[in-house]
C-alpha cells in the first residue's frame, strides 16, 4: 500500500527549474501557491522514471499535476492550522538531503556540478521546500498518525481483499545474543602512548592540521585538518565538550578520553555558545586476543542453552551487549528472507528451527562491530494468507487501506474550502 505523506516526488526538482530563465506557464494556482508547467513536466520525467513508464503515457500529466495540486493543499491547510517547524529540524532534514545526494553521485562536488550551485548555495535554495514538507509531515502525522484498523476491519478487509494478497513469502522469527570486544589494557595503552606523542609534538612546534591529516582517525574531520566547525554545546560526546568549554583561544588540551578513544583538542574561536574546534582522534581498537575471547563467551553460552537445556531468552537478558533487544530476550523480530542482510541471511539459511548459530562476526559501521549467535525460533514456509499466522502484515494492510479511505475524504474537503484552478 502507498504512503499517506505525499510531499514533493523529489525535493531537488526545485533546484532545477529554480534556475530557468525563460517565461513560465502556470500549470495551476492552489490558495496563495503556484505551479509552474517546467514543475510539472519534470516531476511528470521523474515519477516516470521511478515508475518505469513512458512519460508520454496518456493521463500521466494530469495524474501527476494531482499529486502536486495535492501537495498545494496540505501545505495551504498546514498554514491555516499553524502547524510549525523549528529551524533545527529544516537544517537537520537538508542536511540529511544533501548527504544522500553526496552519497548517490559520490562527492560533494559530482553534486555541485551536476545543479551547477555549491553545496552551501544548494541548502539555501532547498530551505523553503523542507520547510513545507515538513509541515506537510506535521500535518498528516497529527491527521492519521493514530488511526489503526480494528479487529473486525482487519477480518472484513481480508476476507474481501485475501484473494488479491498473492502468497505470504517464507519468513522466519529470530534472536541473537551480541557481545561487543572488551579492549585489552595493552590495546589501549598504545593508544594512548601513540596521542601522547603526538601531544608532545604539538607541544614542540608541529603544524595541528598537518598531524591531523596524517594520525587522525576521524574520517569526517581528518581531511580538514580535524576541523569540527562551529558546533553548538550537546553535540559533543560530554568529555570532549567538558575539556573543549573550558579551553582559551588557541589552546591544545592533554589527551581526553572519551566512548571512541583518545582526542586532542584545539580551540579555535568561541562565538556565545557555539565553539570552533579541531581535534586529533586515536581510535581504541579491540585486539585479536578481545576477539577471541568474546568467541569463546559466546560459544560457552550456545553450549549451556544446547546442552543443558537452558533459555536463550534468559542467557540474552543476562549476557547480550544489543542493549535494545537483551531486555526482551534477544528477540530482533520476525521477517522475510529478502529483508536480512547477506550475512544474516547466511547465518539463518543453515538453520533449523531452534538450533543455534556458531558465533559469527556482525559489522554495524566501517569502525564498530562484535560477535553474535543466532536463534532461529521458527520458520514459516511460503504460503497462501492466514489471518490467523499472518495476522500482523494484514493489519499493517488494513490500517493502510482505512487511512487511505480517510485521505481521500479530506483531499475531498479540502478541494471544497481551499482555492484552487488548473490554468492549462
Amino acid at each position: 500500500m502507498k504512503k499517506i505523506i505525499l510531499t514533493c516526488l523529489f525535493c531537488f526538482a526545485s533546484l532545477v527549474y529554480s534556475q530557468k530563465q525563460t517565461v513560465d506557464r502556470i500549470a495551476a494556482v492552489v490558495d496563495n501557491e503556484v505551479i509552474l508547467q517546467s514543475e510539472l513536466e519534470y516531476q511528470t520525467q521523474l515519477f516516470s522514471a521511478q515508475k518505469k513508464i513512458d512519460p508520454k503515457t496518456p493521463g500521466l500529466d494530469k495524474q501527476v499535476l494531482n499529486m502536486l495540486i495535492e501537495d498545494k493543499l496540505l501545505y495551504a491547510q498546514a498554514n491555516y492550522d499553524s502547524v510549525q517547524v523549528t529551524e533545527d529540524e529544516v537544517k537537520r532534514q537538508i542536511e540529511y538531503q544533501v548527504s544522500m545526494f553526496i552519497q548517490q553521485y559520490g562527492s560533494k562536488e559530482k553534486v555541485e556540478q551536476m545543479y551547477g550551485m555549491s553545496i552551501e548555495k544548494i541548502k539555501r535554495e532547498l530551505k523553503d521546500d523542507v520547510k513545507k514538507n515538513l509541515m506537510v509531515q506535521r500535518l498528516q502525522e497529527k491527521k492519521f498518525g493514530i488511526v489503526e484498523a480494528s479487529r473486525r476491519e482487519v477480518e472484513d478487509f481480508f476476507g474481501k481483499y485475501k484473494d488479491s494478497l498473492g502468497v505470504i513469502p517464507e519468513k522466519v522469527k529470530i534472536s541473537h545474543i551480541f557481545l561487543n570486544p572488551k579492549t585489552s589494557s595493552d590495546a589501549k595503552l598504545k593508544s594512548k602512548e601513540l596521542a601522547q606523542k603526538l601531544l608532545d609534538s604539538l607541544k614542540a612546534g608541529a603544524d595541528f592540521a598537518v598531524l591531523a591529516k596524517e594520525n587522525s582517525e576521524d574520517p569526517g574531520s581528518a581531511a580538514q585538518g580535524g576541523d569540527l566547525g562551529f558546533v553548538k554545546r550537546g553535540v559533543f560526546y560530554p568529555q570532549f565538550e567538558s575539556v573543549a568549554y573550558s579551553l582559551q583561544a588557541k589552546e591544545i588540551s592533554d589527551i581526553v578520553e572519551s566512548p571512541v578513544g583518545y582526542h586532542i583538542i584545539q580551540l579555535l574561536e568561541r562565538r556565545g555558545d557555539a565553539i570552533h574546534t579541531r581535534h586529533i582522534l586515536i581510535k581504541i581498537k579491540a585486539d585479536e586476543a578481545s576477539d577471541l575471547k568474546t568467541i569463546g563467551t559466546l560459544t560457552d553460552i550456545r553450549d549451556t542453552v544446547v546442552r543443558m537445556n537452558g533459555s536463550f531468552a534468559e542467557m540474552a537478558k543476562k549476557y547480550s551487549n544489543d542493549k535494545e533487544t537483551a531486555p526482551f530476550g534477544g528477540v530482533l523480530g520476525t521477517f522475510y528472507l529478502n529483508q536480512l542482510d547477506k550475512n544474516l541471511l547466511e547465518i539463518v539459511s543453515k538453520l533449523k528451527d531452534g538450533e543455534i548459530s556458531y558465533p559469527k562476526r556482525v559489522d554495524y559501521s566501517a569502525t564498530v562491530y562484535g560477535y553474535h549467535i543466532v536463534y532461529l525460533q521458527k520458520r514459516i514456509l511460503q504460503h497462501s494468507p492466514d489471518i490467523t499466522v499472518d495476522f500482523d502484515e494484514v493489519k499493517k494492510l488494513a490500517d493502510e487501506y482505512k487511512k487511505q479511505k480517510l485521505y481521500a475524504d479530506w483531499i475531498k474537503e479540502l478541494k471544497d474550502k481551499i482555492y484552487w484552478e488548473i490554468k492549462l
